[in-house]
């Protein structure tokens, strides 16, 4: 184990979050909030003086395996969290240190669940540093700080094995040569549809603070937002922008390099981006048969079905209603919803449409081996040969998965809350989601929760986003010895 070149990586993602910090302190000291100034500059001191003696460390070898890199995404997403919640305890807007973890881990994870019931009386400074979480969480610190670090450049496999730890997606691919002009290319790609976001926002009539806070939170997935009703008393514009983006944002971004390359016919044909779009037809048609009394037009239920639907798929958590009073046959459909999520190689959680086709295809060739023992049966996607140790890696992350969701279920069903509950919510944290049913629901919130449960549900966050094995990693000693 590489113990310096972690220290040194952390360090350095210390360094980016002190400076990403700095507007949020800004911002407070400008309109004076003094307890959120200093909540910010004590975070960011805090930042420095454990970033600067392990980013300056000069380490022996630079090489990072695959054991390293998910340690150093591990630790690093723990790390940023833990720092990241400083200015909410600091300042004393949230007294309870769990609630400041669970807030930020919420944030950077993207999941957008909150333990706030009156978010409007937080400071504006805490406010965008909440909402800026997301954004950075979104395409992923450790992304953002290969683009920066040295360690990009070579032609060697170590930058690829920390992008390989963080980036969602069943397998992790070079756009170009150098991993460093990839991830140099993929945060273009997604500044300029945040920066595009903001301009219809503004041309829409929102405030220059909505604006921001609202690409932040659509770009990243996250949807934390910075009214108590969420994205409900903003005007038909700007929900049907959110949604749009949303959905654009739910999309692999290598399609859109396949774009800019002029490859239109492949970025078509691609074979993930087609099962999304298909679900986000047939579940918006079935929601809105099923709660066309809840409208008063097909326009109405057509707006806001297909906000809420792409915002479960999305794992935006946004919301414009509640739609935990829709009828069960909607709310089976949103649960199930939650566990598919996006696209691969996007901004969104969940399971990835991409696994979920493997995992119907592996199936589906059991039954017809089943029926044909003697029979080849080769699984395909995008028109190429699936070889059979990435099926069987997607069936094992399924597995794995499915028993921290039920892991999850069992050990916050100690604060005694309905089944309907505990199972969404652990649903949700773990598909970086947000908002579940019942008292977990689309206008309540996970302050009821205990401590314990709040940490369960914080660390479920966190594995959902790394998913799983850079955070479980941690608690295998095998993976610490020589």
């Amino acid at each position: 184990m590489n113990y310096r070149m972690i220290g040194n990586v952390i360090g350095k993602v210390l360094w980016v979050e002190a400076a990403f910090l700095l507007p949020a302190l800004l911002l407070s000291a400008l309109r004076g909030e003094q307890n959120a100034a200093w909540g910010c500059a004590a975070a960011i001191l805090a930042c420095l003086l454990v970033g600067l003696p392990l980013g300056l460390q000069k380490p022996r070898r630079r090489d990072i395996y695959a054991r390293d890199g998910m340690v150093t995404a591990g630790f690093t997403w723990l790390a940023v969290s833990l720092f990241g919640a400083l200015p909410f305890f600091i300042s004393g807007a949230m007294p309870n240190f769990f609630d400041c973890f669970f807030e930020t881990a919420s944030g950077f994870t993207t999941t957008g669940a909150t333990i706030l019931s009156d978010v409007e009386a937080l400071p504006r400074g805490l406010l965008y540093w909440r909402s800026f979480t997301h954004w950075l969480g979104g395409m992923g610190v450790l992304v953002f700080l290969l683009i920066l670090n040295p360690l990009a450049n070579g032609a060697s496999g170590e930058s690829m094995h920390l992008l390989r730890a963080e980036s969602p997606g069943v397998r992790i691919t070079k756009l170009v040569p150098r991993m460093r002009n990839s991830a140099g290319i993929l945060y273009r790609i997604y500044i300029v549809l945040t920066a595009l976001m903001f301009l219809f926002l503004m041309l829409g009539g929102n405030t220059l603070f909505d604006s921001v806070t609202l690409a932040f939170g659509t770009a990243g997935t996250g949807g934390f937002a910075v009214r108590n009703d969420s994205a409900a008393s903003y005007s038909a514009y700007t929900q049907w922008v959110i949604t749009v983006f949303m959905f654009l944002f739910s999309v692999n971004f290598n399609i859109y390099f396949l774009l800019l390359l002029r490859q239109f016919k492949k970025a078509v044909q691609n074979e993930e981006l087609r099962g999304f779009a298909a679900i986000v037809l047939i579940a918006t048609a079935a929601i809105m048969m099923n709660t066309r009394q809840y409208f008063s037009s097909f326009w109405e239920s057509l707006r806001h079905v297909s906000f809420q639907v792409l915002t479960i798929l999305s794992t935006s958590g946004f919301a414009t209603v509640n739609f935990d009073l829709w009828p069960q046959f909607s709310r089976s459909v949103m649960l199930l919803l939650m566990f598919i999520g996006a696209c691969a190689g996007s901004t969104g959680g969940g399971l990835k449409v991409v696994r979920v086709q493997l995992l119907a295809k592996a199936a589906f060739r059991s039954v017809h081996r089943a029926i044909h023992p003697n029979a080849v049966h080769l699984i395909h996607s995008d028109g190429e040969i699936v070889d059979d140790r990435t099926v069987q890696t997607v069936g094992a992350y399924f597995a794995v998965y499915c028993a921290i969701v039920a892991a999850a279920t069992v050990m916050v069903s100690v604060d005694g809350f309905s089944f309907e509950t505990n199972f969404s919510a652990a649903v949700s944290c773990m598909n970086n989601v947000g908002p579940g049913l019942g008292a977990v629901g689309a206008v309540e919130n996970y302050g009821g929760f205990s401590n314990f449960s709040k940490l369960v549900l914080t660390l479920t966050m966190l594995i959902g986003r790394l998913e799983i094995y850079p955070m479980l990693v941690l608690f295998f000693p095998s993976v610490w010895k020589k």
